[in-house]
């Protein structure tokens, strides 16, 4: 059972949310925030395996309880951004803050419940077209690189199919897709993340498609 705390300052939002995924046989809400701080304090105490964070709350926002959430080592929880804005600096905040995606709170109910069945379980994979954008956009706003002769060292060398692998993450494709495009089995993709995970100091696969693009290790187009 994949147990989710919403974070939202509506209360129509937390009860509509509440509601539907209660409906779903393998989800259960385990807690409602109506702010960052009340997100961090019940994502502590209960445990969620994921957490639906609103970015725009009183008294923290989603961002810096993402922040604070995902810096600690103790917990396990996957922050999925819920959002109603579209591509702003505030999600790619979150991005970089940790969380493991995000998702339009415009999207359809079986986008919004196989979403968090993804993050629970580390795949992360949500729309293509969405996550697409989403790197791109943040290629465009990435730090400039740095200048001739000054390179951003490597935690550990990366193995050609490991880059390969990095590569089709970055292009939004899920685990099954990148297996299929390199003809090997999933295990084998899980294998690679695992140590793309450790080598690159990363949470979650997105966390690693964007340290590839901040390294230039891949390209987003």
């Amino acid at each position: 059972m994949i147990r989710v705390l919403i974070a939202d300052d509506q209360v129509i939002v937390r009860a509509g949310l509440s509601i539907l995924l209660d409906s779903a046989a393998d989800i259960t809400v385990v807690g409602e925030a109506e702010n960052g701080r009340e997100a961090v304090r019940l994502t502590t105490e209960l445990r969620p395996d994921v957490v639906c964070m609103d970015i725009r709350m009183p008294v923290m926002d989603g961002v810096a309880a993402t922040r604070i959430i995902s810096a600690d080592t103790t917990l396990d929880s996957e922050i999925l951004i819920l959002t109603t804005f579209d591509i702003d600096d505030d999600i790619f905040a979150a991005l970089e803050a940790g969380a493991a995606g995000f998702l339009l709170k415009g999207a359809d109910e079986d986008t919004l419940l196989n979403a968090i069945r993804s993050v629970a379980q580390g795949d992360g994979t949500l729309d293509q077209r969405l996550t697409r954008r989403i790197l791109q956009e943040f290629v465009q706003r990435r730090p400039p690189t740095p200048p001739a002769g000054v390179r951003t060292p490597l935690p550990s060398p990366l193995t050609d199919r490991e880059i390969d692998v990095l590569q089709l993450l970055a292009q939004g494709l899920s685990n099954a897709e990148i297996a299929k495009q390199l003809f090997v089995e999933q295990s084998t993709i899980k294998y690679h993340l695992a140590h793309l995970l450790e080598k690159t100091g990363s949470r979650d696969r997105l966390q690693i498609v964007l340290w590839g693009i901040r390294t230039g290790t891949v390209t987003v187009g």
